[in-house]
């Protein structure tokens, strides 16, 4: 098989495709179609049918070439934008050819050091080919690693005829990083029973769990007054807001005290003046019935913390976010156990594990398409310290394939 992975990868993550969080428009941002586009054209080259919508998201499809009627129309899932959290603004990729161990000093920020104190993983990477950024920016594996593995498979089973298989499609999407990724997707355009998203991390790791999310916003309305002549008068929506986070759970329910299956409460932003206040919280849970527990918890404090503030009021506000893919994927466990099988196909030990956040996979399974999550190589994610590596990808390339032919198989 010849492999583009890598070439593909180096010129993916050059093109800034950064989310917004704090943007009405879709995409958040423009230049993520620019990503978009380019993989809209190279398919076109290839010959496979696709569409580019508005939103910046790629449908491709290419036809089965199997015999049998039978085969299930199966499809692959990555997402083009990166973090709002470090910069993805002319991201300088770096191949650091036969690795042998030694410290990665990245050169543009000499402070950023990618070693294998920081990454355990790297002990087991020796003679790959390791991709990193140059010390300012992030590099852009999450997941332009799963896009470039996604474009690999596609070019190989476009060029290898002799791979028999079903009905295969793809998609890629925008504003995954900011909870907004399957947004506006249609499901008739994918037109397939399940698929699998490419955005995990090591080789091997495959993921069929993730936390329930919900997003609150609570908003404080206090009281105001001159503050020469303030006694008695002044209750300061501020000072309420802090009273409320100084109360909430600290060494437990919190991200800095929980793992594993653990769920929290996390106040994800606080904007406050003298007369109104929010605090936005994020709230996980594998279980998705404790989320309602946790936000019980913030109103309790809330009402509590306000019985000291007789003039002042409060409002809170729920919206759910996405929810644990496991529920839908437990009724389609033979999806599983393809990809299981096509990783130790693909010579993959197979690392099943849980997801401390979501997926679009975890969206779309809940919007009838059952999708677990396969590797993609990444590490470091949302810093200047990512990498992946070639042989990673490669190998999560090689999975797509396999699971193609499986399922053709079965």
């Amino acid at each position: 098989m010849q492999y583009t992975a890598k070439d593909r990868f180096l010129r993916y993550v050059q093109i800034d495709t950064q989310a917004n969080p704090y943007s009405d428009t879709v995409p958040s941002t423009v230049k993520q179609i620019n990503l978009s586009r380019m993989l809209s054209e190279e398919l076109t080259e290839m010959g496979v049918q696709n569409e580019l919508t508005e939103h910046g998201y790629v449908y491709a499809r290419i036809p089965s070439n199997t015999t049998k009627s039978d085969v299930p129309s199966i499809f692959f899932c990555s997402h083009v934008d990166t973090a709002f959290d470090c910069s993805g603004t002319d991201v300088k990729p770096i191949v650091h050819s036969n690795y042998q161990g030694q410290d990665i000093i990245l050169p543009d920020d000499n402070e950023q050091v990618i070693s294998q104190e920081k990454f355990a993983e790297l002990k087991n990477k020796i003679g790959h080919d390791v991709i990193t950024a140059s010390g300012l920016t992030l590099l852009g594996a999450d997941d332009k690693s799963g896009v470039a593995c996604i474009m690999d498979a596609v070019y190989n089973l476009v060029n290898n005829p002799d791979i028999i298989h079903g009905e295969v499609n793809v998609l890629f999407t925008t504003d995954e990083e900011i909870g907004r990724g399957v947004k506006y997707v249609d499901t008739s355009k994918i037109g397939a029973e399940f698929g699998y998203t490419l955005d995990s991390g090591d080789v091997g790791h495959f993921e069929y769990e993730n936390f329930s999310a919900d997003g609150a916003v609570l908003k404080i309305k206090g009281v105001s007054a001159h503050p020469g002549y303030a006694k008695g008068k002044m209750e300061h929506a501020s000072r309420i807001a802090a009273d409320i986070l100084s109360q909430l759970p600290k060494d437990h329910l919190s991200p800095e005290s929980t793992e594993g299956k653990e769920g929290f409460i996390h106040p994800s932003k606080i904007e406050g003046m003298l007369e109104e206040a929010s605090i936005e919280f994020i709230i996980r849970s594998f279980e998705t019935e404790k989320l309602a527990e946790y936000e019980a918890i913030i109103e309790n404090t809330a009402k509590k913390v306000l019985e000291s503030y007789p003039g002042s009021s409060y409002t809170f506000e729920v919206h759910e976010q996405y929810r644990n893919m496991k529920d839908v994927v437990d009724k389609h466990m033979h999806i599983v156990d393809i990809a299981v099988k096509a990783m130790e196909n693909a010579g993959v030990e197979p690392h099943i594990s849980s997801i401390r956040g979501g997926t679009d996979g975890s969206v779309l399974s809940h919007m009838g398409l059952p999708c677990p999550n396969i590797f993609s190589g990444q590490h470091g994610i949302h810093s200047k310290l990512e990498w992946t590596t070639v042989q990673d990808m490669q190998k999560a390339t090689d999975t797509v394939i396999e699971i193609v032919k499986l399922v053709e198989r079965r």
